[in-house]
């Protein structure tokens, strides 16, 4: 188990049931203030597409806006998919963000589209090739980024000799050995893909190569967090997630509901395979519960940083999750650090 473990949060900006986008993205921005408040490394925003359940489709403006009302806290993509986008407006847009916000943007690159295959071909039509070349993309976007390109006749200069970190992101082992190959830092997506997160961790570690960028290997596990003052109370909240999940799984998305009594009836519908597989490494209840459920965690993946996805209907709720969360790790990595003295 790592020492000093890092603690984010990962905002997909959902809609809760009678919420407008505006109120949405309103709450995400004072989530993100108490985030900063709570030690929290980074804010990530994740990017999606055609769904007018989730409000985080132009991250790049999404990350100004949460950068420019807070002070410290890293914001950054989580991420970025590649596949829908030129590298070069990439770098354009993430090298004009961190001239306006030095040492606080992150860049996370993913394969996937974020949609629907309709959508992606209005996004952009060669995007199947873009999906294949995904590696030489990334490296388009190390080279606006480099110093060097300043003698190349394609040129981003904003972006040249700017600090942002690239992080490769996954739900596959896939891009386990392209993390590691590139020597750049690695995250799971093992807040809703959980069937590959150890391969994948262990093929990052054992094959990571040194960089300019990185000298030795640094995970991020994506992880389901919601928080109560009492372990009823937050299986309550933890219903609007389970409801989620199901309903895509039965093609019925409605947006976050509210939340409902843990009846048998819902335990037995979080118990089906591929429910409970999907939502396997989600952390509910209070702070002692969260606390045993988070140190097991850590002990069998030794990530280094953890970031966590809180779908709740309530903003109020979700805002006491974000401050407990940020209690519980305090709390492990002060134990952490009594256990190496």
């Amino acid at each position: 188990m790592k020492n000093n473990i890092k603690y984010s949060i990962l905002e997909l900006a959902t809609v809760s049931q009678g919420n407008t986008i505006k109120e949405t993205l309103n709450n995400v921005l004072e989530s993100a203030k108490v985030a900063e408040e709570n030690g929290y490394e980074r804010y990530w925003f994740a990017e999606h597409h055609n769904s007018e359940k989730a409000a985080s489709a132009a991250i790049a403006i999404l990350i100004g806006y949460v950068a420019e009302n807070t002070n410290k806290i890293r914001v950054g993509a989580g991420g970025v998919m590649l596949p829908n986008h030129s590298p070069f407006i990439v770098a354009e847009q993430f090298g004009t963000l961190a001239q306006l916000y030095p040492n606080r943007i992150d860049l996370g690159l993913g394969r996937a589209t974020g949609t629907d295959g309709v959508t992606s071909q209005a996004i952009r039509s060669d995007f199947m090739q873009a999906a294949h070349s995904f590696p030489s993309e990334i490296q388009k976007i190390q080279n606006y980024f480099s110093l060097a390109n300043k003698s190349s006749n394609v040129r981003v200069g904003l972006a040249e000799g700017m600090d942002v970190p690239l992080y490769i992101l996954g739900s596959s082992t896939d891009s386990a050995h392209l993390a590691a190959r590139k020597g750049l830092p690695y995250a799971f997506a093992s807040q809703f893909a959980t069937t590959h997160l150890f391969d994948a961790l262990h093929i990052y570690e054992q094959e990571f190569q040194p960089s300019e960028f990185l000298s030795a290997p640094y995970t991020i596990a994506g992880i389901n967090v919601i928080m109560a003052d009492t372990n009823e109370e937050a299986e309550k909240i933890f219903t609007s997630l389970i409801r989620m999940f199901y309903g895509m799984l039965t093609g019925n998305m409605q947006g976050v509901l509210a939340p409902v009594e843990m009846t048998d009836e819902w335990r037995e519908i979080l118990n089906h395979p591929r429910l409970q597989q999907m939502l396997k490494f989600s952390f509910v209840g209070d702070k002692e519960n969260v606390k045993k459920q988070m140190i097991r965690f850590l002990k069998d993946t030794n990530v280094d940083e953890v970031i966590a996805v809180s779908t709740m209907y309530s903003a109020e709720a979700r805002i006491k999750s974000v401050k407990l969360f940020a209690e519980v790790m305090q709390e492990i990595n002060v134990n952490l650090q009594v256990e190496m003295k």
